[in-house]
């Protein structure tokens, strides 16, 4: 079942990979999702792993930081479109406005459904708004 399908079905699960390299930012992810509703909720400190996951099941949807150690967070998003991740995305990072819109632009044209561009820390009402719970 693709990623939107799973996602639009009223008795499924959604699923979400959060891509982090900080703890906290992770639990406080965790909680803020739960909160939305029932879902699957998947948590990544490594970028390597997280491909690894996608490439095992896709999520509905992906959160993902863009300052990462190893592997920064466009090549993340560009190694998930080539896997042909077609779930929504959502970018997070402390970096200036530009600089995400900047990436949200290259991700949307590497194919990426970005539904959102964040500032961190995220909040619970910017998290409902773009997974429109």
């Amino acid at each position: 079942m693709p990623p939107d399908a799973a996602a639009d079905s009223p008795s499924a699960l959604m699923r979400v990979l959060v891509l982090d390299d900080d703890h906290l930012l992770l639990e406080v992810m965790r909680e803020m999702l739960a909160a939305c509703g029932p879902c699957e909720i998947a948590l990544e400190l490594d970028a390597r792993q997280a491909l690894a996951r996608l490439d095992e099941a896709m999520p509905d949807v992906l959160i993902c930081d863009l300052v990462l150690p190893e592997m920064d967070g466009i090549e993340f998003l560009q190694a998930a479109a080539s896997l042909g991740y077609t779930g929504k995305v959502i970018l997070l990072s402390a970096l200036e406005d530009e600089v995400r819109e900047a990436a949200a632009d290259l991700a949307r044209a590497l194919g990426l459904r970005v539904v959102g561009s964040f500032r961190k820390p995220l909040t619970p009402e910017q998290l409902r708004h773009a997974l429109a719970c």
